[in-house]
């Protein structure tokens, strides 16, 4: 699906990310995009702003403003069906933070990999492997989250459900957007702020667990075996920077749950349960499409670690530019934009294939479970 360099996202509705966290700008571009759509920057700016750095002061201190320019497939305020390119900017680079890691390598990062894969590599906040390189994915999924709830009524949301050792309840949808964290229950923010405010003395980094669903996506979604929905959702989240774990429905609760309880019933009224995450067999159901992400600390931390320099050499690391303490605190918008993304690509694959195919019986209602 994707070309052979690893920088595209999706078949039908294509997105191409382009840049590097240090370098004068980022963007993608996306193909696919049926024409005849309403877009301006407008539509895409609330999103990038829910993700951008500086926002609070449990992440990274540098400050972009994220401004998206839409640079070609839009006209008159509508889209071509040409490619979609977003540009955002860097404004606040500040190369000179890694000035003495050009011949080191960070424990956790990409730095030793990519050295060994392309033989050189640019030091610069990661250049291409940084979480910088989530934002104009994000841009891309705000298209892609317009066409789906216009055409289909999707409804894509996410939250935070474990920050470090501290679990998150779920209390209330509302609560998530009045938090710096996502988090789905304001009563725990206090506590939150406390482990963050102690890791962030501590020089330390923590994990986080990252819950987005998808809401009113119609039955028959999805290719069987190699393209299925969920492998495809796994794909892209496994794309995102520090993802090391991904679960669709019940996930790695399921090794333990017996068949009689996991195999979700099908009655009259809908399912009874959604054990499947909205997926069976590769292609959706109606139901609510359910994923959790597991994110890593973040491996750049102010404490001294154990590395080589480029001779094998050992040295001792201590990384001293503007970091997130935890990842997973900006990744809510980012897992909301790639499940964005793969709905749709799915959605125009379906309209492709299977636009055509009739039945006589309605389907399931999909909200239950």
């Amino acid at each position: 699906m994707a070309g052979m360099s690893g920088n595209t996202l999706g078949l039908l509705f294509a997105v191409t990310t382009f840049g590097e966290s240090h370098g004068p700008a980022i963007g993608c571009v996306i193909d696919g995009c049926p024409p005849g759509m309403e877009l301006s920057e407008a539509d895409i700016q609330p999103e990038l702003d829910r993700r951008r750095p500086g926002t609070s002061r449990h992440v990274t201190q540098r400050r972009e403003d994220d401004r998206v320019e839409i640079l070609s497939g839009v006209y008159e305020g509508r889209t071509t069906g040409t490619p979609i390119a977003l540009l955002i900017r860097n404004q606040d680079q500040r190369s000179k933070d890694y000035a003495e890691l050009a011949d080191t390598f960070r424990p956790g990062h990409a730095d030793y990999s990519y050295w060994r894969k392309y033989g050189l590599r640019d030091p610069r906040g990661g250049g291409r492997s940084s979480a910088r390189l989530t934002a104009p994915l994000v841009g891309a999924g705000a298209v892609a989250r317009k066409w789906l709830r216009e055409r289909h009524g999707i409804v894509v949301r996410g939250c935070m459900q474990q920050l470090g050792e501290l679990p998150i309840a779920f209390r209330s949808w509302e609560d998530v957007g009045d938090n710096a964290f996502f988090a789905p229950d304001r009563q725990m923010v206090p506590r939150l702020e406390a482990y963050m405010d102690a890791l962030r003395k501590a020089g330390d980094s923590c994990g986080a667990r990252i819950y987005v669903e998808a809401c009113n996506v119609p039955p028959g979604w999805g290719e069987p075996l190699y393209d299925r929905l969920d492998a495809d959702i796994a794909h892209a989240m496994m794309g995102l920077n520090a993802v090391k774990g991904v679960e669709i429905g019940a996930g790695f609760a399921s090794v333990s749950q017996k068949g009689s309880e996991h195999g979700d019933e099908l009655t009259p009224e809908g399912f009874a349960g959604n054990h499947a995450g909205g997926v069976l067999g590769g292609i959706s159901t109606g139901q609510p499409v359910r994923v959790s992400i597991a994110l890593k600390p973040t491996s750049s931390i102010r404490l001294p670690r154990r590395s080589v320099d480029r001779s094998g050499q050992a040295v001792t690391v201590q990384t001293l530019g503007r970091h997130d303490p935890c990842v997973g605190i900006r990744a809510t918008p980012i897992a909301e934009a790639l499940l964005a993304v793969v709905l749709m690509d799915h959605a125009l694959r379906q309209r492709a294939q299977c636009a055509d195919v009739r039945h006589a019986v309605a389907p399931l209602p999909g909200g239950i479970g």
